[in-house]
């Protein structure tokens, strides 16, 4: 949420359209009205976010304009950047990442370069690791072929 206010100032609403199952980004990660809400306050006491005025409401009380601070754009930018540790966040948090990059018009390239980078080794790793036996075989090879589709997704997408 602290990407989506570091955009633009906004106000809640716009926040929660975007994380609705139909939204800009709820396609990858859905978030609650009530969550939504919640969030903008705990990320205002936090101090990553701060109020810059009001805009009338259209059919209900005003609406209270928020931006992000100084460290907030800073701790947004910096997990924008950041891959993701484990194959199995690719899915949630990359997904994210890559939506709100595309949706602020901002490259991903230098991102999904970083994310095969850290992914290798732990590819590398699967590739080794003894198969095992019985369910313990069956789960050594999902997760490598898990670790080898994600590579392949993300080779792709970065060319």
């Amino acid at each position: 949420m602290l990407v989506l206010v570091a955009d633009a100032p906004t106000h809640g609403w716009p926040v929660v359209r975007d994380l609705r199952p139909d939204g800009v980004v709820g396609r990858v990660w859905t978030v609650s009205r009530a969550v939504v809400y919640r969030c903008l306050t705990t990320l205002q006491v936090r101090g990553l976010i701060e109020e810059c005025g009001e805009l009338p409401g259209q059919r209900g009380p005003k609406r209270s304009m928020v931006k992000a601070t100084r460290s907030g754009r800073a701790a947004a930018k910096r997990w924008l950047d950041t891959p993701v540790d484990h194959v199995r966040d690719v899915r949630t948090e990359l997904l994210l990442k890559l939506a709100l990059l595309d949706r602020a018009g901002l490259p991903s390239s230098d991102l999904v370069s970083r994310q095969i980078e850290q992914l290798a080794p732990v590819l590398r790793a699967l590739s080794r690791r003894p198969s095992g036996n019985g369910f313990d075989r069956t789960l050594a090879r999902w997760r490598l072929e898990h670790a080898r589709a994600v590579d392949r997704f993300l080779t792709s997408i970065g060319s």
